[in-house]
């Protein structure tokens, strides 16, 4: 059986559960590598896909005996078979952090369940750990990605625009993987004390600082990469920041290995920006893989243990609102006693 089926049926035995309906489609994929719309769901005895007739013949090519999948059409399937899919099953668990109340609802009538089950995150938790298919996805997303920022930095010349550099890191990465993994930031001057900035027809000028948030797929998998560039000398404040930013980048790295906490390697951070009179206004790093932003974050509001086999980012970043903002992130693997830079 697929083992990541397999792990998943064993953890929700020892929560004594006797079913489980996954409708989140990034669980679904992690567990299938199902990419159709649908809901993925384990009875005692089989796992059944249903999705609708215009997904079949995809999710069937995608299925293999390997994976023990019963793959149903939704319109073939009977209320009473709905009914039986659960039947004599005390408890059934749902992901309660992506179903609507709606939805909720309908698992009850749709499936006649006595009573559903909260699973607390159990295959986003299982996520966290990455094997090494996975690795190799996020490896390859991230050299690309290093590519991308090579080619990109001989474009940053005055009277260029943020949207005339966001198109060609989209093009680059449509061209080189399966596309963006998240909407290309390109923020200038002013517009870079904007974490989220949208690229706008603003063009460079000289002494101008240029902060740049791209990322890409493959396979699923993504990376995430910030780079703060300055075009001719940065100001001595804008130089300032920058050290600041790029040594705690530097050391919560150096400080990042199995076992850590990632609330203490956020704090330093916190602690040292609060000395030199600076915020860190979001978390320090997060997870990245299916999702760009996915479980753990590094935060000083989250105590957390990092664990072997993770993958994360640490992007410290210091904005002065109407003047310029500095970010520097890079995508790490934590291993048993120190991190591997991506």
């Amino acid at each position: 059986m697929n083992p990541k089926i397999q792990w998943l049926r064993n953890k929700i035995t020892n929560m004594d559960l006797q079913g489980m309906i996954i409708s989140n489609p990034i669980n679904i994929k992690y567990l299938t590598n199902i990419e159709a719309e649908g809901t993925l769901i384990l009875t005692r005895k089989e796992n059944i896909y249903i999705t609708d007739g215009r997904y079949i013949e995809a999710v069937q090519n995608t299925v293999t005996v390997f994976d023990e999948i019963v793959v149903y059409d939704v319109r073939d399937i009977s209320q009473e078979e709905y009914e039986n899919f659960f039947m004599y099953c005390e408890n059934v668990g749902f992901e309660e952090n992506y179903v609507t109340y709606a939805k909720y609802k309908e698992f009850k009538y749709r499936y006649k369940i006595h009573n559903l089950v909260e699973t607390e995150n159990i295959v986003e938790q299982q996520r966290m750990i990455k094997d090494e298919e996975e690795l190799e996805n996020i490896k390859k997303a991230c050299e690309i990605t290093r590519k991308c920022f090579e080619e990109i930095s001989k474009h940053l010349v005055p009277e260029k625009t943020e949207l005339e550099i966001a198109k060609k890191i989209d093009t680059y990465f449509s061209e080189n993987a399966e596309g963006i993994a998240f909407e290309t930031i390109v923020a200038s001057g002013e517009n870079s004390s904007r974490p989220h900035a949208v690229p706008t027809n603003r063009k460079f000028t000289e002494q101008d600082i240029v902060v740049i948030d791209i990322g890409c797929k493959i396979n699923g998998y993504c990376s995430d990469m910030t780079r703060t560039f300055f075009i001719g000398e940065p100001t001595e404040e804008q130089q300032k920041v920058y050290n600041l930013v790029k040594k705690n980048h530097d050391q919560s790295i150096r400080d990042i290995y199995d076992g850590v906490n990632a609330k203490m390697i956020a704090k330093g951070v916190e602690n040292d920006f609060n000395l030199n009179r600076f915020n860190l206004i979001h978390s320090l790093g997060h997870g990245v893989g299916l999702e760009v932003h996915e479980r753990p974050f590094l935060s000083t509001k989250v105590d957390f243990t990092l664990r072997e086999k993770m993958v994360i980012t640490i992007e410290p970043g210091i904005y002065l609102s109407g003047q310029f903002g500095v970010r520097i992130e890079d995508t790490i693997l934590v291993q048993k006693a120190c991190a591997t830079i991506l």
